[in-house]
């Protein structure tokens, strides 16, 4: 499968995979204080692991950061 992620094309072996399935592969020890679009809709964390990702679709992962 082939997934554009935060504009950058990246190729995973797996046939689907759901939200929470692709964060456990891209970043496994940081999940706290990230959001996910789908084709620019925000996946809830609520739904990670019953949505799955086609392989069209555009992934953006968006990581709260500190500061002022």
């Amino acid at each position: 499968m082939e997934l554009k992620i935060n504009q950058q094309t990246k190729k995973f072996d797996a046939e689907s995979l759901s939200v929470q399935s692709l964060l456990d592969l891209e970043i496994p020890h940081k999940q706290n204080g990230i959001a996910v679009a789908v084709n620019n809709t925000v996946v809830p964390k609520t739904n990670w692991n019953e949505f799955l990702i086609q392989e069209t679709d555009e992934i953006l992962i968006i990581s709260a950061t500190q500061g002022g």
